[in-house]
Formats: structure tokens, C-alpha cells, sequence
């Protein structure tokens, strides 16, 4: 049984830094260029010059997907139960969300470097660069990590209560006065004698 707890709690924190690792290889990807312009040497230059500018050429929604992504897991991390698993659901929409945006990005963006190709008067099109194959790739993972979680999230470990937010609950007020040796008492246990509302 013990044997089983730890290979539970490995396999949840190997998913877990496989997510994290994928989720950032992502959001770095979508911020650089996707694709390059694959015409002769001066006009890949201008038109590689010209798209350059304002980050014509690469992938802000997989950068915000992949951030969402993130940041469901950093919640998966410290919740429990439903809302766990609604983390877990979100992290999954939001990694197919991201490999479906970089299905639409290519297309999109080799129109872009033609359209910029035919307004210099040359031929020519786009290739896809690394960037495009890690965040294509990164997807995949992180993908793949959420649908695992979707599905093993019940079983995972999770973060124990001691450390949730008190309730707040107020004790009542002592009818009797405190002595000075329960005022000792109270800071040596770490309270505030004089604060009425702790537990």
C-alpha cells in the first residue's frame, strides 16, 4: 500500500514537471518566429525584414494558450477535489486549444509571406522553423499530460488542510478575566493573548 502511495505520488510529479516543462517550451515558441521566407537572397531579406517588424511572423494565441495552460496547472497544484478537476479539464481545452491555433497560425502565416513576396515582385513561400516544430511538439506533451490528469487527478495526492485559510470561526470571550500565567501560556503557544477572535 505504501509502495503504491509513492509510485502515485511520482507519477503525479513527473506528469506535473513534464506539463510545466512543455507549457514553457510553448509560450517561448508562440513569441518567435514561426515560419521563414524560402525565396532567393534579396527578396527573402526585404520580405523577411518587412514581416519582422511588429511580430508579424509569429504565434500570440499559443503564447496566451500555453500560459493558461500553466497557470491551471499551478491551481491543479494547490486545490482538491472538484475544483481540481476542473483545473485539470481546463489544462486539457486550453493544450488542444493551442495545437488547434497552431494549425490555423501556419496557414495564416504562410499567406502572410506570400502576400509580402508578391508585393516585391518575387516567388517563393514560407517554411516552418524549429519554433513551430517545439511548439507543435510541446503541444502534444501537454496535451497528453492533461488528458492524464483528467483521468488520474482523483488519486493523486493532494495538498493537505493545515494549509488552508483559517475559517475565521470567533471564539467567545472568556467571562473571567485572564491570569498573567495564561497570558504567558498563550504567547509561548504562538497566540496573541489580546486578539479575541482566535481559535
Amino acid at each position: 500500500m505504501a509502495e503504491q502511495r509513492r509510485a502515485t505520488a511520482r507519477g503525479f510529479g513527473l506528469t506535473t514537471l513534464v506539463a510545466l516543462a512543455a507549457g514553457t517550451l510553448c509560450a517561448v515558441a508562440g513569441t518567435r518566429a514561426a515560419v521563414e521566407v524560402d525565396a532567393d537572397g534579396q527578396a527573402a531579406a526585404m520580405v523577411t525584414a518587412g514581416t519582422g517588424q511588429g511580430d508579424a511572423l509569429t504565434m500570440p494565441l499559443v503564447t496566451s494558450l500555453a500560459l493558461v495552460a500553466l497557470a491551471a496547472w499551478g491551481v491543479l497544484l494547490v486545490t482538491r477535489r472538484v475544483v481540481r478537476r476542473c483545473a485539470a479539464a481546463l489544462a486539457l481545452l486550453a493544450s488542444l486549444g493551442l495545437l488547434a491555433a497552431c494549425a490555423a497560425a501556419l496557414g495564416d502565416l504562410r499567406a502572410t509571406v506570400e502576400d509580402a513576396l508578391t508585393q516585391v515582385g518575387a516567388t517563393g513561400g514560407a517554411s516552418v522553423t524549429g519554433w513551430y516544430l517545439a511548439a507543435v511538439a510541446g503541444g502534444v506533451v501537454l496535451a497528453v499530460a492533461a488528458g492524464l490528469a483528467v483521468w488520474r487527478v482523483p488519486g493523486w495526492p493532494e495538498m493537505g488542510s493545515r494549509y488552508d485559510s483559517p475559517t475565521g470561526e470567533e471564539r467567545p470571550a472568556p467571562t473571567e478575566p485572564e491570569s498573567s500565567l495564561d497570558l504567558w501560556k498563550a504567547m509561548d503557544e504562538g497566540h496573541d493573548p489580546t486578539d479575541r477572535t482566535a481559535p
